[in-house]
């Protein structure tokens, strides 16, 4: 048995138990489309884009996404040193995703979160969590990141700790926070793997549905075995790396042992996957506009977004840097998907057919990307049955 396993408390609400939950409705839908946003520069390419870090441009993203009826958003949160960035500016996907609760009405909101370092307690957690999930009516959640960067680490004045030891911190750390949103009493804990202390602990008012949306990112089978017992999205990426042949080669099997350790756990768990769309009304005019990007790349990028940047122990990301798959052409997104709108949709289908029950999309230059996507392609996704 892991030790996940063994440190789980007894099974928590959660927002999947509540039919009339946003995540719960979200879910219905055969497959879930999502904004992955950049709220930090990403640099790939000179191509032009008018992509901006800025909270204005990505509100407005989140908007549409909204309109187009899209259920997810979220962006990664990176904490690196100057010069770690493809840009100077990054902004807080806890705040900004928190923020965007206001301006929303069915989207679901994921603030990224690295939980096991910084100045957050488990009651702020908490109570920070409640508030924002009452403020967006069920709508908003945590995508929990355990930190695979030890410069990440060092800059809280931290060193990395061991992969795993890292899952198992998380799981007794949401142990603390599943109480504190559910229990109707005071709650006292001492931290057994983790710092953390509280006596006679208490917030209110509790989560609307339980506790708010959870999900993380993984690869390995310490974050596989977190998900299976805490999450309700499992954001995955293509074992074969980026090329879309080698992902629909090894995400079934991938998948499989997703699903098999959810159900050992007795959970509902949904898949997530992050693919680029380089999409235009013919076949010569996407492979162009990716040629275009491609040209763009400058000969050494910064280290930030680099698998190989820094040191680290992610293993989501290994596909990347076998060669015995097919790669694509390093132009962002977890799976390249380039093509016409009909070409789209049939990778869609084709990765849906491998178990993905969501994708959090990904675009060169995002908003007419997304405009683009809403017009030409998302009707192709409801008459080939993926959209309700």
């Amino acid at each position: 048995m892991s030790v996940i396993a063994e440190a789980a408390a007894p099974r928590f609400p959660s927002p999947f138990d509540f039919p009339d939950s946003p995540l719960s409705e979200a879910a219905r839908q055969p497959l879930m489309l999502g904004a992955f946003l950049n709220l930090q520069d990403i640099n790939i390419s000179s191509h032009p884009t008018s992509n901006s870090w800025t909270f204005d441009y990505n509100a407005e993203i989140v908007r549409l996404s909204d309109e187009l009826g899209f259920e997810l958003a979220f962006s990664r949160t990176q904490w690196l040193p100057k010069g770690g960035y493809d840009g100077e500016a990054s902004l807080d996907a806890f705040v900004a995703l928190g923020a965007m609760a206001a301006i929303t009405r069915r989207i679901l909101l994921i603030s990224t979160m690295h939980v096991l370092y910084g100045p957050l307690h488990p009651l702020h957690i908490a109570k920070y969590g409640a508030t924002l999930d009452h403020i967006a009516k069920g709508r908003w959640g945590i995508n929990i990141v355990t930190g695979h960067r030890s410069v990440e680490h060092e800059m809280f004045g931290w060193q990395r700790i061991e992969h795993d030891q890292r899952y198992a911190m998380t799981a007794e750390l949401f142990d603390v926070l599943q109480h504190l949103w559910s229990d109707d009493e005071n709650y006292s804990y001492d931290g057994k793997l983790s710092p953390w202390k509280l006596h006679n602990a208490f917030i209110t008012p509790k989560p609307a549905f339980g506790r708010p949306i959870l999900v993380n990112a993984t690869g390995s089978p310490a974050g596989i075995d977190f998900a299976a017992h805490y999450s309700d999205l499992v954001f995955i990426t293509s074992p074969g790396g980026a090329h879309i042949d080698s992902a629909l080669d090894t995400l079934p099997a991938h998948i499989g042992r997703i699903r098999a350790a959810a159900a050992a756990a007795g959970r509902p768990i949904k898949t997530l996957i992050n693919p680029i769309i380089i999409s235009r009304d013919t076949e010569a005019e996407a492979n162009a506009y990716a040629q275009a990007i491609v040209a763009g790349k400058p000969v050494a990028t910064s280290q930030g977004f680099s698998p190989q940047a820094y040191d680290s122990d992610a293993h989501a990301w290994r596909g990347r840097l076998d060669p015995s798959h097919k790669q694509g052409l390093g132009l962002g997104g977890n799976i390249e998907i380039i093509g016409t709108p009909e070409q789209v949709v049939d990778k869609l289908v084709a990765l849906h057919k491998t178990g993905i029950d969501g994708v959090q999309l990904s675009f060169y230059d995002f908003a007419p990307d997304l405009e683009y996507f809403g017009a030409r392609v998302l009707p192709l996704l409801k008459q080939a049955g993926l959209r309700v």
